[in-house]
């Protein structure tokens, strides 16, 4: 009898480690190279993210572009314009694990614009989609202020996917669509992906 009451509780215990190490289960979600760090230059995909579009040639900063806002997180960070033809630059990422239909997350991420960008000077927002194909965007789940200020201010973002999802896109857009505007936006230190906290 005592040899069964053995096996059992064993039992219950190696199912509870098992729950407890599974990476697939872990209520956080960490970002590939999410502070952008890579060696300074200009139109450089960041390690850890991919583009739809061979227009997107986003920036390693600082540095090109007489960008010389130093980083929030690490050493350096992206930079991504639009344009006055009407395209716009975009970065997106595969998230493992994926997001989950109606639950709770929260994350944040470091926002400027910078005055010396070439000629992409004006002020725009950023966008935050999630999609379950590499290009294609489905939910908008945050749009920024148009960002004016010229140093570091943390953003918070808290969603509730309305499908499962798996890709993350970050894209610069127009002020109130206006196609034609030249403008930059600069992105730092994205925070991992959490559940939300209970009430």
């Amino acid at each position: 009898m005592n040899l069964i009451l053995l096996i059992i509780l064993l039992t219950i215990s190696w199912n509870k480690e098992k729950t407890v190490f599974n990476p697939s289960k872990s209520p956080v979600i960490y970002l590939n190279n999410p502070s952008f760090e890579e060696d300074p230059e200009e139109a450089l995909l960041p390690s850890g993210w991919n583009r739809c579009s061979e227009r997107s040639t986003p920036d390693i900063l600082p540095g090109p572009f007489g960008v010389e806002l130093e980083a929030v997180d690490g050493e350096t960070f992206v930079g991504l314009i639009t344009r006055a033809d009407g395209s716009h630059e975009h970065i997106l990422q595969r998230l493992h694990p994926r997001l989950k239909k109606k639950e709770c997350y929260t994350t944040s991420i470091y926002l400027a614009h910078s005055k010396t960008y070439a000629g992409y000077r004006k002020p725009i927002h950023l966008r935050v989609w999630l999609g379950n194909r590499k290009c294609k965007q489905a939910q908008l789940i945050f749009e920024s202020p148009l960002i004016k200020s010229n140093s570091w201010e943390k953003y918070n973002l808290e969603f509730t996917p309305n499908k499962n999802y798996k890709y993350l896109y970050l894209e610069a857009w127009y002020e109130n669509g206006e196609t034609g505007r030249k403008g930059n936006i600069l992105l730092d230190g994205i925070q991992p992906i959490r559940i939300c906290p209970r009430a």
